[in-house]
């Protein structure tokens, strides 16, 4: 989720030119005129830009999603006291993952005489400052453009697994939907109709998703991105009202949990931190970038506070029994079935957001080779076949829990925790960093290294076993028939 600029790479037709597209260059589109010079801080002729409150409401906006939703299945992973402290670890981790950014990016610009940098030049910028990585620095724009695809594409699986989910669980209840909400301490919407596999619904979706995405400017998405927004602020505040009001006493849940299970915890967790994508477009979009370093403590406290006290709090509440989404464990009743199908009006909103990134980096390259009369067709069915690959990927995968963690640790783990601190040595090569902050910035890069292998290998085989329950009960219901 990095911010577009201008870059004079993107006239060698490479598949992933260095500018890294946002959301938020549609939704909240760069001061007319320079950017703020380096030295100063400050943008010439005090052109406007967005305000200290702004740049929060979008830093929340940029972190705060689905990932939220799975934190307290993340905890029951970790358990009920290594979970929370766990979650606090991290979110300093990532903070401070995300000031390195800014710091590099502040160092290169003026090394460089830029106004500013994209997430995808500070790693070019700063592999052309170490001689021998020089030849291969376009490399590493690229592979800072290959996560985010990757991550943004994920991100949008996400997105078709979640909105499955939960309305296969509303249609499902829907003949004994009341206003009773009373609590069992399980999974409070019982199957009462049986409904289409979750898959089923995601074929619903994706005609929609993708008439959705081909929404010419995302300006005209911006009213009801808004409205996407006041719905799930909303609907989190429900959820932790009924999360609160309904902890199970007396609480006798693992303090710790299995070893095996804690890298499902770091793939959810780190899926939910991966917000450093909107910290350098934010602060290059800032009135006062000065003060951007006081927006994203206080930004980033209330995350990791939301984070920490929902996956805490939701935990506490279902137990053992916690969903993938705690929205997949609210009660049958209208007040609570409302909130799943704001929060799902919400994500479909999001989509096209989320979607505009990857689209952004892979469609421009495609169209600059083609005559001008077949650039919107091409782009149309560009669009079209990128939305059918996500859908097909979630069906490949329609486990909540399980994609979320995958996502997180394949694509969240480099761009939040390794590539960072390789950037601060790459960066500050020639001005003697220091022996201590080598060996932080390396044991922060090989905790993320080790996330990433143990978070991927563990999330697929999951995958891969419930897979053969689902193929084992699937051949055993037609033997019986």
């Amino acid at each position: 989720m990095m911010a577009s600029s201008d870059v004079d790479g993107r006239a060698d037709g490479s598949l992933f030119s260095d500018q890294n597209p946002s959301e938020l260059d549609a939704l909240c589109p760069s001061p007319p005129g320079p950017s703020r010079p380096q030295r100063n801080y400050e943008r010439i002729g005090g052109r406007t830009g967005t305000s200290f409150c702004q740049t929060l409401i979008h830093l929340l906006k940029g972190n705060i999603g689905t990932g939220l939703l799975g934190l307290p299945l993340a905890v029951k992973n970790a358990g009920l006291v290594l979970g929370p402290i766990s979650l606090l670890v991290m979110g300093i981790i990532a903070v401070h993952c995300m000031m390195l950014l800014v710091k590099c990016s502040h160092h290169l610009s003026a090394k460089m005489n830029r106004p500013s940098m994209t997430y995808g030049e500070v790693m070019q910028y700063g592999m052309e400052n170490v001689s021998w990585l020089r030849r291969h620095s376009r490399w590493g724009s690229r592979t800072v453009n290959l996560f985010l695809i990757i991550t943004q594409i994920g991100f949008c699986c996400v997105y078709f697994v979640f909105l499955s989910d939960n309305l296969k669980q509303v249609v499902e209840a829907a003949n004994a939907t009341t206003f009773s909400c009373q609590v069992n301490h399980t999974n409070q919407t019982d199957v009462l109709v049986p409904s289409f596999d979750s898959r089923i619904y995601m074929l619903f979706f994706l005609p929609f998703f993708i008439l959705l995405v081909f929404t010419p400017n995302l300006k005209f998405l911006a009213p009801f991105s808004l409205l996407a927004n006041v719905v799930m602020t909303l609907s989190l505040i429900l959820i932790y009202i009924y999360s609160l009001m309904n902890i199970k006493l007396p609480i006798d849940l693992p303090k710790v949990g299995r070893a095996k299970d804690y890298p499902l915890f770091f793939g959810t967790a780190i899926f939910a931190f991966e917000g450093i994508g909107v910290v350098l477009p934010l602060e290059n979009k800032m009135q006062r970038p000065q003060k951007f370093t006081q927006v994203l403590y206080l930004g980033m406290g209330i995350v990791t506070f939301l984070y920490i006290s929902l996956g805490t709090i939701g935990y506490m509440c279902f137990g053992e029994h916690i969903g993938g989404s705690i929205t997949l464990n609210l009660p049958n009743c209208w007040t609570y079935q409302a909130v799943k199908l704001l929060y799902c009006f919400g994500i479909f909103i999001t989509f096209a957001l989320q979607f505009y990134v990857p689209a952004e980096i892979l469609i421009p390259q495609v169209l600059a080779r083609v005559s001008e009369r077949w650039e919107k067709p091409v782009d149309l069915l560009l669009r079209t076949l990128l939305v059918i690959i996500t859908c097909a990927l979630a069906i490949l995968i329609p486990e909540l829990d399980l994609v979320i963690s995958l996502v997180g640790s394949v694509s969240s783990s480099f761009l939040a925790l390794i590539f960072p601190p390789i950037l601060e040595i790459l960066a500050f090569h020639t001005e003697g960093l220091s022996p201590l902050a080598t060996i932080k910035n390396l044991i922060i890069s090989v905790v993320g290294l080790l996330g990433f292998l143990l978070g991927t290998y563990i999330a697929v085989i999951e995958i891969l076993a419930r897979n053969n329950v689902k193929h084992e009960e699937t051949f055993h219901t037609y033997m019986v028939q």
